[in-house]
């Protein structure tokens, strides 16, 4: 939904940032504009895979995590370092697996077990998208200067550790 800026009068997208006002605390804000900018780069490249390779983010986060792992993994570990359900991995895995860019292998001692790995038409495909996404993040940071950049490469840094600190204590 786009609405008038009450500034400026032009035509804009609101977004989380939007929501706080000028009396709310400066962690709540800084808060909302960090899942802003999240949001708005994650949704380009959303956008970017469907249009550009017909694919989806997960598709391509699947397909990155294997291409770690030239040997294949489980789906269990797969599901680990995505984050998402198993059932989330094998949904993915059969369209992959049905355009022929993923296969699975029976493992041995486990029947119940299948490595999944990229196969060449799949690594091939990944590269072409990995290349075009590298390009599309350069091009969204292209206007930070060098400074800017890492001021806030180091300030996130020292919030990632602050938090996983804080987070750690709690458990």
């Amino acid at each position: 939904m786009n609405a008038m800026h009450p500034l400026t009068g032009e035509l804009y997208r609101p977004d989380l940032e939007s929501r706080a006002g000028p009396d709310d605390h400066d962690d709540l804000r800084l808060w909302l504009r960090l899942l802003t900018c999240c949001n708005l780069i994650e949704g380009d490249i959303r956008s970017r895979l469907r249009i550009d390779f017909e694919t989806t983010l997960p598709r391509f986060d699947l397909m990155a995590q294997l291409l770690r792992v030239p040997e294949g993994m489980k789906m269990s570990e797969l599901s680990r370092h995505m984050m998402v359900t198993n059932g989330n991995i094998t949904g993915i895995t059969d369209q992959l697996e049905k355009e022929g860019l993923v296969e699975r292998l029976k493992v041995a001692s486990d029947r119940r077990s299948s490595i999944i790995r990229l196969t060449p038409k799949g690594k091939r495909a990944f590269k072409k998208m990995a290349d075009a996404h590298e390009h599309w993040i350069q091009g969204l940071f292209s206007g930070l200067s060098d400074k800017s950049r890492k001021a806030l490469f180091d300030a996130l840094g020292e919030l990632k550790l602050l938090a996983q600190t804080r987070l750690a204590a709690r458990d």
